[in-house]
């Protein structure tokens, strides 16, 4: 591992933000890689001779005493140009830099405290039942208030987990508006052999969704193309002729008919953005209140003022598309136990159902 400072040091020209990004370093390396520096930090003056972890640790509150413990260890901690360990005593006017093989990300992760559904979890991984509501990942317009968020803060503690290293962390995601089960990795050989399931496709993936209309048939397959709709590059469009986008696959059974509506559990078979939304909407079954796809319209019923105010007042009781990641199965990269989990429907699809249920009852349909 190099010692001096590195000569990219100025371009980031980032001083005193907290964060929990420090990178275990491959001991098995055996050329140097070049070193960035993610943070720095001057002594005062008048400053007193104090160990450099409790040095940093005031610094950056969001930092746990093992990250700098293991940033140490792996000499990513300099001192004037050259790597000290934790116990070094900081003297005035020191110059504190923490370095990584790898260029700093453009937007920190950082803890929150944000409360988690946690069906699973163990020093491998984590199965959490997201809430529909809740983004997964920071991107445009959402830094913050994430899924990722709050696992940082969940994981703080964890030596090997780097909330800004993408070897670790989510595996899969879902829709901001949809809920369910999603699991999370917490080593980046954990990721990688989770991701080999996901690619060969030996997950088990069940969703559940009340979708608008009646299917011909109890089960059914739905195979297309999906790519970016060109005429709205928000949504995701079926290319049946397979002209554009990636294949996917979607296999469907009805649970329930209730009227103009059905609850169905959907498999499946590849994982393409908005699958089963822009499936569903391929064979004219939009999933209900699903606002991207045109589900948030009256598409199946009565023209009775009645019926209408009934089914806006459906859309109240559930404002976003009914689906629900309910199931999710997996070999344990570790154990090699095959794991399944299942998870009850929100309450929000639950009381939707409830009311369809009554209406069909109440009415003749």
């Amino acid at each position: 591992m190099e010692s001096s400072s590195p000569p990219v040091q100025a371009a980031y020209g980032i001083e005193s933000l907290p964060s929990d990004d420090f990178l275990e370093t491959d001991e098995d390396t055996f050329d140097a890689p070049p070193l960035y520096e993610h943070f720095r930090f001057t002594a005062d003056r008048k400053q007193s001779l104090l160990r450099i972890d409790k040095f940093l640790i005031d610094r950056m509150p969001h930092v746990s005493r093992n990250r700098i413990q293991m940033a140490a260890d792996a000499q990513c901690i300099l001192v004037n140009g050259k790597a000290v360990k934790s116990n070094y005593r900081i003297k005035p006017l020191d110059t504190v830099s923490i370095v990584m093989e790898r260029p700093r990300y453009e937007t920190e992760i950082l803890p929150e405290d944000i409360p988690l559904n946690i069906t699973y979890e163990d020093e491998y991984l984590l199965v959490v039942n997201k809430p529909a509501g809740l983004v997964v990942h920071p991107g445009h317009g959402n830094y913050t208030g994430t899924l990722v968020n709050a696992l940082a803060c969940h994981l703080k503690d964890d030596p090997g987990y780097d909330p800004s290293n993408p070897a670790v962390g989510l595996v899969h995601r879902i829709d901001k508006d949809t809920s369910g089960l999603l699991v999370i990795a917490k080593k980046p050989e954990i990721k990688t052999h989770l991701g080999e399931q996901f690619f060969n496709r030996t997950t088990q993936r069940r969703y559940h969704a009340l979708i608008w209309g009646i299917p011909k048939e109890d089960v059914g397959r739905i195979e297309g193309h999906i790519g970016r709709d060109p005429r709205d590059r928000l949504q995701m469009t079926v290319f049946a002729d397979g002209s554009q986008g990636k294949p996917a696959v979607t296999h469907y059974r009805v649970l329930e008919r209730l009227g103009y509506v059905s609850l169905v559990e959907c498999r499946l078979e590849t994982g393409r953005t908005h699958q089963i939304r822009a499936h569903m909407r391929h064979i004219g079954h939009p999933v209900f209140n699903d606002a991207r796809y045109g589900g948030d319209r009256i598409l199946k019923g009565q023209t009775f003022s009645r019926y209408q105010q009934f089914v806006r007042n459906c859309f109240e009781v559930c404002p976003r598309q009914a689906l629900h990641a309910k199931t999710l199965g997996f070999v344990h990269p570790a154990t090699g136990d095959a794991l399944l989990f299942d998870s009850d429907l929100p309450d929000d699809m639950q009381r939707l159902i409830a009311k369809w249920i009554h209406y069909v009852n109440s009415n003749e349909i």
